[in-house]
């Protein structure tokens, strides 16, 4: 039990680097006060003392305002950044090595006593206000952006954003961060490809006329298109 204690604390340091002495660990990290707990919960429940586990899990939301539900498996080094409204329910499974940030849930789709809630395979990365809805698979390196909102299976070592999620890479390598200013998005890109699709017809439209001495009226949309290209090009907005 100690090793396993000291294997957790060691990966608070590991995976946050506002960590500074082990007291502040064990004293100010409502995560890992949530995983501790969690576990003692669990507990409780695979040995049928089901009440005891979520008046357990009960009093471990109201001091860390983490809830995970007793039925909950976890695997080893899971940490919870900041993790105020996670919520992870009944049937979920979490892999190893697992990282999740503020707002994070694992919810259930159908009100059917089977499994409801996702697997989390290991290495996975879920970054604010991500959301993980029924009973799918986030394979083991995935990363999920901040804001998604995941309802299909996720391949190894995908990256997914946006609502709903959408698969916009794939690197097949275990992560080791997750960059959230660095996450591109799909939304963006096709406006973009929009807008310059656009402008070629526009080029092509403009010579057409001009060969054919044809006298168009002026473009009383230009300065707009101008600045939504220039908020595109520079990110504002997005």
């Amino acid at each position: 039990m100690f090793r396993t204690l000291r294997e957790d604390i060691r990966t608070v340091f590991a995976k946050d680097p506002a960590a500074r002495s082990t007291l502040e660990v064990l004293t100010c990290y409502p995560g890992l006060h949530a995983l501790w707990l969690h576990r003692a919960a669990h507990f409780l429940w695979r040995h049928k003392l089901r009440l005891l586990a979520r008046i357990l899990s009960h009093i471990s939301r109201f001091l860390t305002g983490i809830e995970i539900h007793p039925g909950a498996k976890i695997g080893r080094r899971f940490f919870i950044d900041h993790g105020a409204g996670v919520v992870i329910g009944e049937t979920s499974e979490i892999g190893d090595d697992v990282l999740f940030y503020q707002g994070v849930v694992l919810g259930g789709t159908t009100l059917e006593k089977k499994k409801r809630h996702a697997t989390i395979g290991d290495n996975v990365e879920m970054g604010t206000g991500a959301v993980a809805l029924g009973a799918i698979t986030i394979g083991d390196g995935a990363r999920i952006g901040s804001g998604s909102v995941v309802i299909k299976s996720v391949p190894p070592g995908a990256t997914v954003v946006g609502i709903p999620g959408r698969v916009v890479a794939d690197r097949h390598k275990p992560i080791v961060d997750l960059e959230h200013g660095n996450l591109p998005d799909p939304v963006a890109e096709a406006i973009r490809l929009v807008l310059k699709e656009q402008e070629k017809l526009e080029k092509r439209l403009k010579i057409l006329e001009t060969s054919s001495n044809i006298t168009t009226a002026p473009d009383e949309l230009s300065e707009e298109k101008k600045k939504i290209k220039r908020e595109f090009n520079s990110g504002e907005g997005i």
